[in-house]
């Protein structure tokens, strides 16, 4: 596809998810991601850490990892998923197309 761009996004979500969990919301957000018209999606959960300061009142969270192929026009999509899900703290999404 022409014109897409490799991105890479790290999730950080509530640390209340459990293993079986934290798969099923990565496998329907990539899912979601397809849906959007993303490809080569890598997921790769980073596990459960400390923050170095308190995040919307909360100590640890789980780190996810996604890299995609995409459109730059679709990633305000994605932010708004991001931004209206509940368990997510907190997200950031790379341009890896331009620090290689």
């Amino acid at each position: 596809m022409s014109g897409t761009i490799k991105y890479e996004m790290m999730i950080v979500l509530n640390e209340e998810f459990n293993d079986n969990e934290l798969k099923t919301w990565s496998f329907n957000f990539a899912k979601g991601l397809q849906s959007l018209n993303a490809s080569e999606i890598s997921v790769i959960s980073r596990g459960k850490r400390d923050f170095a300061y308190s995040i919307k009142n909360r100590k640890k969270g789980n780190f996810i990892q996604i890299n995609f192929l995409s459109l730059p026009k679709y990633i305000e999509n994605f932010c708004n998923r991001l931004k209206l899900d509940t368990n997510v703290i907190r997200y950031l999404i790379l341009n890896k197309q331009n620090t290689q």
